[in-house]
């Protein structure tokens, strides 16, 4: 007849088993575990263990065996198991993958879980567990601009550099305007938000004229100088130069960052700017303005009050941002310019390598 291993235990590992043993708050499987050893330490060969716990007999001898292999540590955790064999092999997920990434279904560009597991001839569910694991998401596309400006790197030190580190005695103000914003009327009244049923709002509206949001941004303080007009020429680009001219003390320097806009750059002007010393202005490289600070702030005022505001008229609709620009002022915050010059070159300088890799492909 088989005799099981003995199992000789110190003092204080059978202190150890009867807590687990006993402890109330122990999981179960460790508590029969803990009782399997104790009685196997007084001499109980497996099928007594069996009979008087009332288990299988392969059990006693798994945890007798583990026990003698690991200790107490081997009590407390299940060893790893392999799992199921996967249904879908390695070559079929290297085949969703690559034509998921290089190539298009046809009358269509881009795959769907649909018409991906037609053209493989596995499940859609498989399609869709195949790119959460790899990462991949056909149905979005993210838009992008690759500055080709020949002085990108030194327009982009000089304007991180005013962010980072300002001038003394001046005043660094991100500059553009927001054109083309539409007072906007609904054709109908919504309703409102409420308890299982989100805000409502007509798909149609009723345009009540538009105007151009001329802002400057202190990148210090966070504090915003706006002025609405009806129009984006250089005559209002002057007024609004003007108005800042009379804003700002007269001690302080203005650096004034805006992007290449035609407007920007008009002869009269540049002879305002000449005749006006303390201005001095940071052009953005092309195609560059996620570099102008103050879209930052155009994007929060879209998103808290445009996007959803009802303007009968062009008035409510100039009212509403000037409210919305002061109630700003009263506790403004600064937006905080974290990445470095060099990291931004970087990064520009490996789009430019792929973009060239791709024409060359």
């Amino acid at each position: 007849m088989r005799v099981a291993y003995p199992v000789v235990v110190t003092e204080e590992t059978r202190r150890k088993l009867e807590q687990q043993a006993r402890g109330r708050s122990t999981a179960a499987r460790v508590v029969l575990r803990s009782r399997i050893v104790l009685l196997a330490s007084e001499g109980l060969q497996n099928k007594q263990i069996a009979k008087t716990l009332q288990v299988a007999p392969r059990m006693v001898t798994l945890w007798r065996g583990r026990f003698l292999e690991q200790g107490l540590e081997g009590l407390l955790k299940d060893a790893p198991r392999p799992g199921r064999k996967p249904s879908i092999s390695p070559e079929v997920t290297a085949t969703v993958i690559a034509k998921t990434t290089q190539s298009t279904p046809a009358n269509a560009t881009q795959w769907s879980t649909r018409t991906m597991a037609k053209e493989m001839s596995i499940s859609k569910a498989s399609v869709s567990r195949i790119w959460r694991a790899n990462g991949l998401k056909p149905h979005r596309v993210d838009s992008f601009k690759v500055s080709n400006d020949p002085h990108f790197a030194d327009k982009l030190e000089a304007i991180v550099g005013l962010y980072l580190n300002p001038p003394e005695h001046a005043l660094v103000l991100s500059v553009d305007e927001k054109s083309q914003i539409q007072a906007l009327d609904r054709t109908q009244p919504g309703l409102p938000l409420k308890k299982g049923r989100g805000q409502t709002m007509t798909h149609d509206y009723k345009r009540n004229g538009t105007t151009t949001l001329f802002a400057a941004l202190n990148t210090a303080n966070g504090e915003v100088y706006g002025l609405c007009q009806q129009k984006h020429r250089h005559q209002e680009w002057l007024r609004f130069l003007r108005m800042i001219d009379q804003t700002v003390p007269a001690d302080k320097e203005i650096y004034l960052i805006c992007d290449n806009y035609s407007t920007h750059k008009h002869e009269r002007v540049q002879r305002w700017l000449e005749t006006h010393k303390r201005f001095h202005v940071c052009f953005t490289p092309t195609s560059a303005s996620w570099l102008n600070m103050v879209e930052r702030f155009f994007r929060d005022l879209t998103h808290n009050r445009l996007r959803r505001g009802v303007f009968q008229d062009l008035e409510q609709l100039i009212m509403a941002i000037g409210d919305y620009i002061d109630g700003h002022n009263q506790n403004p915050k600064p937006f905080i310019w974290t990445a470095k010059a060099n990291d931004i070159l970087e990064k520009v300088t490996r789009a430019k390598t792929a973009l060239n890799k791709r024409r060359s492909a």
